[in-house]
C-alpha cells in the first residue's frame, strides 16, 4: 500500500480520538451541571453516545492502519 493510505489512516484515527474524548468530557460536563439527582437529559446521553461511537470507530480505524503494515 502506498505511505499516504497509512498517513491518512493515522490521521482519522487521531481525530476521531480526540473528538471522542472530547464529546465524553463535554457530557460529563453537562451531567454535573444538570445535576447528579435527577434523570440524565436526551441531549447529553446523544452527546456520550457520539463519544464513545467515535472512540469505538476510532479502534477499528487503528486495527484497519495496523493491517496495512
Amino acid at each position: 500500500m502506498p505511505q499516504i493510505f497509512k498517513a491518512l489512516a493515522s490521521i482519522t484515527v487521531w481525530i476521531l480520538f480526540v473528538w471522542g474524548c472530547m464529546d465524553l468530557l463535554g457530557g460529563m460536563v453537562g451531567y454535573i451541571k444538570v445535576g447528579f439527582g435527577g434523570p440524565v437529559p436526551l441531549g447529553i446521553q446523544a452527546v456520550w453516545a457520539a463519544g464513545t461511537g467515535s472512540i469505538f470507530l476510532a479502534v477499528a480505524a487503528a486495527k484497519l492502519r495496523q493491517m496495512l503494515e
